[in-house]
């Protein structure tokens, strides 16, 4: 056989086997998504736990605070930076006044839902493929399936339907700090008057870009979950297999992260030919 041959060979195998792993993810996405219902009707302890662990986190992450702490650092400092780069940008053309604009659009639009996606795959995401992946390779999995427990509602159902339930309050937090940030940078720091930033951020933050912003941060946290337990709960390899499916969980969450925020934003706001100044 001819090298061209044996390369095209090898590229149909490549292609096939991208092919049945796109399926496999698929066929364990939609089941993990259908078993969220079964697991809040068998496991709603489980269910609680999770929740509480994804909020206050375990060992060294319970003793700065868990998810709430990283999540709520994270915009908050990203909400300064939006102050700051607003400010320094629109002052560029004499505009510096709309600063509040600046927060009341872009926070609420991209930087809040980015940033506390990104904290959600670095900290809960990461977290469920290291546990799922070690019961995997401990067998313990496999020990549940002997004691006839279903292990995608018990494992995989109450972890998806925890993160919906834990994001609500964390996002909510990670609005407000990234809202309180910008607007201490903005008065306290650069020295803008407190009513023009108060004016202008109320004139243009809308109660429906506030909806659906949560939406959005809700569309993520199923993404992050999702894709986090389908690379745990395939681990192999031993304890080294678990870190490689770790890091390929955060890689792909990031991705879908990203993916969410383009494709809500473009069906949201990809249209809008105008500036609407109230709701």
């Amino acid at each position: 056989m001819s090298r061209g041959a044996l390369a095209g060979k090898r590229a149909a195998r490549s292609v096939s086997r991208g092919i049945d792993t796109v399926g496999r993810q698929v066929i364990f996405f939609v089941g993990a998504l259908a078993s969220t219902g079964r697991a809040a009707r068998h496991y709603p302890r489980e269910t609680l736990r999770v929740v509480s662990e994804i909020g206050l986190g375990t060992g060294v992450l319970a003793m700065i605070g868990g998810s709430v702490a990283i999540m709520g650092f994270l915009t908050l400092f990203a909400g300064a930076t939006v102050a700051v780069q607003g400010f320094t940008s629109l002052g560029n053309i004499g505009v510096e006044a709309l600063t509040g604009f600046m927060s009341a659009y872009v926070n609420v639009r991209v930087v809040a839902p980015v940033v506390a996606g990104v904290g959600l795959a670095a900290t809960i995401g990461a977290g469920t493929t290291a546990q799922l992946g070690a019961m995997r390779i401990s067998e313990e999995i496999d020990a549940l399936e002997v004691m006839a427990i279903r292990s995608i509602p018990y494992l995989v159902g109450t972890r998806i339907l925890a993160g919906l339930i834990a994001v609500v309050p964390l996002y909510a937090l990670s609005v407000l700090a990234s809202f309180l940030s910008s607007r201490i940078a903005t008065v306290v720091v650069l020295g803008q008057s407190p009513g023009v930033y108060d004016h202008y951020f109320a004139t243009f933050l809308r109660p429906a870009d506030v909806l659906w912003s949560f939406f959005q941060a809700i569309t993520m946290a199923v993404v992050v979950m999702t894709v986090h337990s389908y690379y745990g709960y395939t681990a192999t390899g031993g304890p080294s297999g678990v870190g490689v499916a770790t890091g390929r969980a955060v890689r792909m969450s990031l991705i879908g992260v990203v993916t969410v925020t383009l494709l809500i934003s473009l069906a949201l706001y990809g249209s809008s030919r105008q500036l609407h100044l109230a709701g």
